[in-house]
């Protein structure tokens, strides 16, 4: 899986660069619904970009074609390089530059040709006996079926492959070990529009192939190679084995250990995030304990409201943000539309910033402090009006609550809901509170 990943990898940082240093067209047509179709007296004198549920070509692109939809089928010519990506991708006629694709079911017809390289990504790839590829082939995904001729270079990493045609250079691939009683990948594949061939889990070269060049494969053993399949030199490469092994299960002590130790980090974190409340901004504190001591049950329920209120503003902000570039886009205006989605991100950053400190820390301090002065005032009253007692024996206790097995989490959560309804309500009452109006 690791080689797949390597390839997919260079499959996408390949259509990348290619949009990334194109040199920028002059004009292009943009084509987007349900089901597009160009006709086959139709010729598409521009680069062409097209979203659609279903995708047919059977016309003239003179440029490129960039395409993403559920089926895409190109029957007709595409002058420059393809990329497409999709549920199923097939190509039955020409593209005389690379073509890039991606989807569940690729595949070539018998009149395919692809004047550049194809360099693609997916469950299945099928090559049929008369396709060409007239410079390299790159293929990862779970199976490949190639009966069709390579001009230059195979290079493969798959779970199933299996070779039928002819590959003028060499080939190199990277293929899972045949397993008995494996099941073809084809088994799980749904939904798509062309059959999917079923090519035996491990590497197979059949009597058809043939290959120019060297042929270097992985696998744990040497496969079956027919006679004169073969002109250059074959390499089997050993599988590279993931030694890591399984780390022991910890300890009684060691699972305590850990559990102190994390138990002393949160309660000096807490510490000092609420000395530091204490000391900035005290009359905040004091506010949002009144509220939760004055209203602790509307102080839940309101928590509850201002945690999906949260999630749902920044949701609000981003179609803010998405409409209004678009608006002021298409009426040129494109320094407001930076504007826009500059503010929108920090608007955003701001937001989840502050989110995250209040129900990471926030919370849980406010809770700590009124803790502490409710248990200090049943033995020494002036001593619960401390500044700082309270906080530190609040935050001893709300540490061990919240780390305790089982249970800890949901305790704080209840902590969380208080802490966020006590803010909204200090909050609504600090919105509402009516300007005083001066004198003249």
């Amino acid at each position: 899986m690791k080689t797949i990943q390597r390839f997919l990898a260079v499959f996408i940082l390949a259509a990348m660069l290619t949009l990334t240093i194109a040199t920028p067209a002059l004009a292009f047509d943009g084509r987007s619904g349900d089901t597009i179709v160009i006709e086959a007296d139709e010729v598409v004198n521009d680069d062409l970009y097209v979203t659609a549920n279903e995708f047919t070509l059977e016309g003239t692109v003179k440029g490129d074609l960039v395409v993403f939809g559920e089926y895409i089928f190109i029957n007709g010519t595409v002058e420059g390089d393809l990329i497409a990506a999709g549920n199923t991708v097939v190509i039955e006629g020409t593209v005389k530059d690379d073509a890039r694709i991606a989807g569940a079911a690729l595949q070539l017809g018998d009149e395919a040709v692809i004047g550049g390289d194809l360099i693609s990504a997916g469950a299945s790839l099928e090559a049929k006996d008369g396709s060409t590829v007239d410079n390299d082939v790159v293929f990862a995904g779970a199976q490949g079926l190639l009966a069709g001729s390579v001009g230059r270079n195979l290079t493969v990493g798959a779970g199933a492959l299996e070779l039928r045609g002819e590959v003028s250079g060499d080939v190199h691939a990277e293929v899972g070990d045949a397993q008995e009683g494996s099941p073809s990948p084809s088994m799980y594949m749904g939904d798509v529009k062309v059959s999917i061939p079923n090519v035996k889990p491990g590497l197979t070269v059949t009597d058809s192939a043939k290959i120019n060049g060297d042929f270097t494969y992985t696998q744990s053993k040497d496969i079956k190679i027919p006679s004169g399949a073969v002109d250059g030199k074959v390499t089997r490469n050993e599988p590279v084995v993931d030694h890591t092994t399984v780390p022991a299960p910890p300890t009684a002590s060691e699972i305590a250990a850990t559990w102190i130790f994390d138990l002393f980090r949160t309660i000096a974190t807490l510490a000092v995030f609420g000395l530091l409340l204490v000391w900035l901004a005290p009359a905040f504190l004091k506010g949002l304990g009144e509220k939760l001591q004055s209203q602790p049950v509307p102080s839940f329920g309101w928590g509850i409201v201002a945690y999906v209120a949260f999630f749902f503003a920044i949701l609000l902000i981003v179609v803010v943000i998405f409409v209004g570039g678009i608006l002021f886009g298409v009426v040129s205006l494109g320094g407001v539309t930076a504007t826009i989605v500059w503010v929108g991100i920090l608007a955003i950053f701001a937001m989840i910033v502050g989110f995250v400190l209040f129900t990471g820390f926030g919370a849980q301090i406010l809770m700590a402090w009124l803790g502490g002065k409710w248990i200090l005032s049943r033995f020494n009253p002036a001593l619960a009006e401390h500044k700082v007692w309270p906080l530190l024996l609040g935050v001893v206790i709300v540490g061990l609550l919240i780390k305790l097995p089982l249970v800890g989490w949901l305790i704080g959560f209840l902590i969380m809901f208080f802490g966020l309804g006590a803010l909204w309500l200090w909050g609504r009452d600090r919105m509402s509170k009516p300007v005083p109006v001066i004198s003249q």
